[in-house]
């Protein structure tokens, strides 16, 4: 029995599909790459070990141009690069990813590759979160208000974008506040979270790249 090498196979699967995508014309907007794994439910290996995959994959089209298994003996951290070093052409592209991987050297990574990151920023990263949250965000005006209904609940997403110039992560130039109001449409219980994020965009990139669709859609 020929054994098959599942990682080869994604990297020739997912390089196809990217060379076959539509091109992106002159007035485009700065393409969005989603990094984010996720546990296969009916997907086993020997000895009962679930498959869990890291995946790239378009904001716009949801097309997965690379995806990589997340071993027994590592972890998502430590598949971001190699995982990114699958996808050709990655200057100008912004980078989403959730609060796992808002790393320095993920950073550093996308930014030597001529690439843009939007990460999350949770309680994990209490020094990054500690100077993002006293930034004027009262004083600062409303960016996008956008409602939602679903999972049996209701969503409302107010987010504030501010530029910062000595956030202590590389290459940040802008800290975005999403405050979060959700409804249990069963219950009617109401919960309010705030949530910040870092992106390197600029304000004149980020109008290219709609940074508040970027991090909602995420």
């Amino acid at each position: 029995m020929v054994r098959l090498d599942g990682d080869a196979l994604d990297r020739a699967v997912g390089g196809g599909l990217a060379d076959r995508r539509p091109k992106a014309t002159g007035t485009a907007g700065l393409r969005g790459l989603a990094v984010d794994g996720e546990s296969l439910r009916v997907a086993a290996k020997a000895k009962g070990r679930k498959i869990h995959l890291l995946a790239a994959l378009e904001h716009t089209t949801g097309l997965v141009l690379a995806q990589l298994d997340v071993g027994e003996k590592t972890h998502e951290i430590t598949c971001f690069q190699p995982l990114l070093n699958t996808v050709a052409g990655l200057a100008g592209v912004v980078v989403t990813s959730d609060a796992t991987h808002t790393q320095r050297e993920h950073a550093d990574c996308l930014l030597a590759r001529g690439a843009h990151y939007m990460v999350i920023v949770k309680d994990s990263r209490k020094k990054l979160r500690r100077q993002l949250k006293p930034l004027p965000w009262k004083d600062i005006p409303l960016q996008s208000r956008t409602k939602g209904v679903g999972h049996g609940r209701s969503e409302i997403h107010r987010i504030k974008v501010a530029t910062v110039n000595n956030i202590s992560f590389p290459g940040a130039h802008q800290a975005v506040q999403i405050k979060r109001r959700r409804t249990d449409r069963m219950t009617g219980r109401t919960t309010i979270t705030t949530v910040y994020a870092v992106t390197s965009l600029t304000a004149g990139q980020a109008t290219q790249a709609q940074p508040a669709r970027l991090v909602r859609d995420h």
